[in-house]
Order: C-alpha cells, then sequence, then structure tokens
C-alpha cells in the first residue's frame, strides 16, 4: 500500500512504531510542520503543552525515571532548543533515556545566520549520547529508529535529533524500519567476563569487613532482587549512592544509608573501615567518594558497571567487571559463599548508635525545621510515593530523614545538580504514574526557576502535591558561606512571593505552614484533596545539613553536627 507521508506526519507515526504516548513541548516556527501533523491527523499521542523548553526535557526525564520507558520532549529551532540543554545534560549525567526532537531552519539557510538558526547539533554534542541533523526526508525513519535504540540500550541517556523545516514539509513513501545497523555501537555486549567474576567471588568469600555500594545501575537494569539475595546470602551490609537510593530497603537491616559528602557519618566510617567494597552501577564520584586518594583505604575495590568509561576513572580498581548489573550479580550469585560478619557488623550497629542522631535533630526545637517537614512526610505517606525532589538543602534531608524501600521511589538531579529540576520532573512522573502519590520536595529558590509550570499541573489536572521548604535563602549556598566564607551571605538572601496567593493565581488550593504542630495536619490535607495542593513549609532559616564532607577532604574528616542549630546559626 502506498503510503506518502510528510516528515512531520513520519515523526508522530514513527513514535507511534516506538510505543510513545506522550511527549513534552512547546511550539514555534521551525517545527510548525509537525505540530500541523499533530492537528491535522489526529495522531493519538498526548501532547503536554510546557511553559519553557527546559520544563519540557525535565518532564521528559521524570516521565523515563517513574516509568522505565523513553521520554520524549520537541522544541523549535534556536532559543527553543538551546532552552533543551540545561535538561538534557541533567538527563545526560544521570543515564536517563530521552528523545529529543527540535525543529531546525530550512536546509537553504543553513549556516547563514537564518532567524531562529543555531548549531544544536554541535551544541548538544557533549551533553547527548548522539545527535542527528536531518537534511533529506530519506533520513528521518531511520535517524527516529537509531534514537530511541540508543537512548535505551547499554548505558541509557539522552538523543537528540534536529529536523530541518523544509524536511518536515517535504513528503516520501513512509515505512517505519524494521532493523538497524549500527557497527560501532554493540550495547548488548553486556555479559561479564566470567574471569573477573570469579576474582570477584573470591574477594567477597575471603572478606572480613565487606560494604556493598549499590548505585541507580542496580535500578536501571532491575536488579534489585538479586542485589538483595546477595547482600543477604554472605551478610554484606549495603550503602548506596545518592541516586542508588531505593535500590535497596532502607528498613532492612542490612542497610547501612547512603553516603558521601552528606551521607550517613556510620556509612562513611564502614566505606573506610571496609577490606572489600563492591561498587555496583555507581559511577564512584566525588560527591561519594570525597578525596579520592582517601577513600577506602584499606578496600580491594570491585566496581562492576556497564560502562568500560567509569573503570579506574577516578579510583584505583582492583577487580573491575564490565557488564549488566543484573547478569553481574545472577553470575555472582552461585559463586559467592553463605558468610556471616556479625564482628563487622556490629562495629557498625555501634558507630551508627554513635551518630544516629535523627529523630533527635527533627524534635529537639520547637521551632519548623526542615528535618521535622521531612521526617513527617515520610511517616504521613508511609513510604507509599514517588518524591521529586529539587536540588540543595531539602534534598540531603528528604534523602536523610525519608525512607526510602521502593525502587524509583525518588527521583533526583545527582549529577548536574539541577535547580528548578523538582517541579517539571514531577509532572513527567504524575503523568507516567497517573494512579501513584506523587509529592515535589522543593526549596524556595529552586521552585522559584521553574515555578511557571504550576499552569502546565493545572493544565493537565494533575493531582500532584508539593511541598516547598522555604527558608529565605538559596540554603545550601549559604551554608557553604557559613563554613568556607565567614558568613558572608552574598547573593543568598532571597525575596520570595507569597507562594500560596502563587498557587491560588493557578487555581490551586494552598496552605502556609509556620508551626511544628500544623505539620501533620497540612500534610494530610494535600493528601485528601483530589487535585493539586501546594504547601509553603516557613521552616527554620539557618539549619545546616550534617554530616557534611567539606570538597576535596577525606570522608574520615567529617563535620559531625553536635551542636543544635541556635548554636550554627551563632546564638
Amino acid at each position: 500500500m502506498n503510503k506518502i507521508r510528510s516528515g512531520g506526519q513520519i515523526i508522530w507515526e514513527s513514535l507511534m512504531h516506538e510505543g510513545v504516548e506522550v511527549v513534552f513541548g512547546l511550539p514555534g516556527g521551525a517545527i510548525l510542520p509537525t505540530y500541523d501533523a499533530l492537528a491535522k491527523y489526529e495522531y493519538p499521542i498526548h501532547h503536554v503543552l510546557v511553559t519553557h523548553e527546559q520544563g519540557a526535557a525535565h518532564m521528559a526525564d521524570g516521565y523515563a525515571r517513574a516509568t522505565g520507558k523513553v521520554g520524549v520532549c520537541i522544541a523549535t529551532s534556536g532559543p527553543g532548543a538551546t532552552n533543551l540543554i540545561t535538561g538534557l545534560a541533567t538527563a545526560y549525567m544521570d543515564s536517563t533515556p530521552i528523545v529529543a526532537i527540535t525543529g531546525q531552519v530550512p536546509t537553504s539557510l543553513l549556516g547563514r545566520d537564518g532567524f531562529q538558526e543555531a548549531d544544536v547539533q554541535g551544541i548538544s554534542l557533549p551533553v547527548t549520547k548522539h545527535n542527528y541533523l536531518i537534511t533529506d526526508i530519506h533520513d528521518l525513519p531511520m535517524a527516529i529508529k537509531e534514537a530511541f535504540y540508543i537512548a535505551r540500550t547499554g548505558r541509557p541517556g539522552p538523543v537528540l535529533i534536529d529536523v530541518c523545516k523544509d524536511v518536515q514539509q517535504a513528503e516520501m513513501e513512509f515505512e517505519y524500519p524494521a532493523t538497524i545497523h549500527l557497527p560501532g555501537y554493540n550495547p548488548n555486549m553486556n555479559a561479564p567476563d566470567p574471569q573477573a567474576v570469579q576474582r570477584a567471588a573470591r574477594l567477597l568469600n575471603e572478606a572480613k569487613k565487606p560494604v556493598i555500594v549499590a548505585g541507580q545501575g542496580v535500578s536501571i537494569a532491575r536488579a534489585e532482587q538479586e542485589l538483595r539475595e546477595l547482600a543477604e546470602k554472605a551478610q554484606i551490609p549495603v550503602a548506596t549512592s545518592l541516586l542508588g537510593i531505593g535500590t535497596f530497603p532502607a528498613t532492612h537491616p542490612l542497610s547501612i544509608s547512603w553516603g558521601g559528602m552528606h551521607g550517613e557519618a556510620y556509612c562513611n566510617y564502614a566505606l573506610q573501615e571496609c577490606d572489600v567494597l563492591l561498587a555496583v552501577g555507581a559511577r564512584l564520584d566525588d560527591r561519594l567518594t570525597g578525596a579520592f586518594e582517601t577513600f577506602a583505604p584499606k578496600a580491594k575495590i570491585i566496581h562492576v558497571d556497564l560502562d568500560p568509561a567509569e573503570m579506574g576513572k577516578n579510583l584505583t580498581i582492583d577487580t573491575p567487571v564490565v557488564g549488566d548489573a543484573l547478569l553481574t550479580l545472577r553470575a555472582l550469585l552461585p559463586l559467592v559463599e553463605p558468610n556471616e560478619h556479625p564482628a563487622w557488623l556490629e562495629q557498625i550497629a555501634a558507630w551508627k548508635q554513635e551518630t544516629g542522631y535523627r529523630d533527635i535533630l527533627a524534635q529537639e526545637t520547637d521551632e519548623l525545621v526542615a528535618p521535622y517537614v521531612m521526617r513527617a512526610l515520610w511517616h504521613a505517606t508511609q513510604g507509599d510515593c514517588t518524591v521529586v525532589t529539587d536540588v540543595g538543602q531539602h534534598q540531603m534531608w528528604e534523602a536523610q530523614y525519608f525512607h526510602h524501600v521502593k525502587r524509583r521511589s525518588l527521583l533526583t538531579s545527582g549529577g548536574l545538580g539541577t535547580m528548578g529540576y523538582a517541579l517539571p520532573a514531577a509532572i513527567g512522573a504524575q503523568v507516567g504514574l497517573p494512579d501513584e502519590e506523587v509529592w515535589v520536595v522543593a526549596g524556595d529558590g529552586g521552585f522559584q526557576m521553574t515555578m511557571p509550570e504550576l499552569s502546565t499541573v493545572v493544565q493537565e489536572r494533575l493531582p500532584l502535591k508539593i511541598a516547598i521548604i522555604n527558608n529565605g535563602y538559596l540554603g545550601m549556598v549559604r551554608q557553604w558561606q557559613d563554613v568556607f566564607y565567614n558568613k558572608r551571605h552574598a547573593g543568598t538572601p532571597l525575596f520570595n512571593p507569597d507562594f500560596v496567593k502563587i498557587a491560588e493565581a493557578y487555581g490551586i488550593p494552598a496552605r502556609s505552614v509556620t508551626a511544628k504542630d500544623e505539620v501533620y495536619e497540612a500534610i494530610q490535607e494535600a493528601q485528601a484533596y483530589r487535585g493539586p495542593f501546594l504547601l509553603d513549609f516557613q521552616v527554620e532559616e539557618f539549619t545546616n545539613v550534617y554530616p557534611m564532607v567539606a570538597p576535596g577532604k577525606s570522608n574520615a574528616d567529617m563535620i559531625r553536627r553536635p551542636l543544635s542549630h541556635n548554636l550554627e546559626a551563632g546564638e
């Protein structure tokens, strides 16, 4: 059957072939032929209109992380496309599969500084797994097929397709490719080397003080069950990276929480004292390790990762195991012997008892402090929700005080540390999980960066719950100024709008919370409301996040926080 299709039609029909149900985007002149095709032919793909293209990229990111599917965003040329870059960089750093489709000026204007022309291929090259500039309609179907394949396979990541306007208007006989041929890309070669697995098993069997560090790669590989079986079989305590939170239940007896700059002190002690460290799907970056040369100084390090570029990038690795986390753990399980490490576990328990002051910190003052809000949110939801955080102090407090037991229940920007991520990413997560309770946890500074996406919340009728941790500062930057710059608060005090009135202007019910005895009631009110609800928690302004490892310092040199927040503020 002859199927003559325009380039715009080909884009939508190709997305349908890839199982896409929703895209997040904002139209403009260079992408209008594609939008016109969506309207004219009524393709069964839901388009979510955003207020800013950065929001579209973060929504696609949140959708992908929450569902495990490829997120799709779409924008016009020039500023529309460049506005996606922060979101693509966020996804690239955190291995999130996204396909971004952008319009480009007609081929006749390429390189001539035409209206809204930008070298999007060049600009996006460092923050995408691959990208395309389509100047011939005959290349379009295969580019889309390849883009989805590259985005979702191997180490996931974003792919961008820049399509010239005249390509969208041109026509050709269309048939979606059944196969692809990418000889330089071999993502399925991910079974681990058996000899490397045997060496890893031997080290684990001989270990007296082993520790597992689980990163987001465990979740990407859907290897949570195998991780748990390995830990329980050999009685190995499990730490996570920030992005690895949820890969191992925080309430499990073998969980030692997460480590690094603001991780638990007892977890850092265990990492520093272990004799064998098994890192699975974790980048072992500086926020986890502290100074590279001082991290886990007594340990033989086994590093399991799909990406060979991670091996030895930051640390000297004794046993590198390049392979998929699921396949590697399955290969390790029969080789690792049942074991017990009672003295080691007792030592960690003693460290936890010595440094386990979380509930004390949340309760120690009559003032409303952010840790109390985070603990209350955990109790109120029973942990049965998806939390999407922004970046800053609230992000660390959420990870410390909210015990995650479900996979993919914490979505956050880890590698890039993108303020403004939470609200749009939570919109994407809620679209992907319409029956799930989804909470935005954002600081007052980060929330203002993408606050206009409240319009998208209302437009899409999403029951999103929003908790703003409002301390009147760019809190984490202010904390660094306190610790490293003699409390010179340049550029960190914030002027905030009335967030309740802002929400009400969008038609979203909202409530300001200023006292501890209002917190639970306010959270429950938000939960009971069937639509979106915003809570403005006006918390004490000078509370700091502890423990803290100064940049470039050893994890052994933590500032452990013996002081009350009033003493921190110099009172």
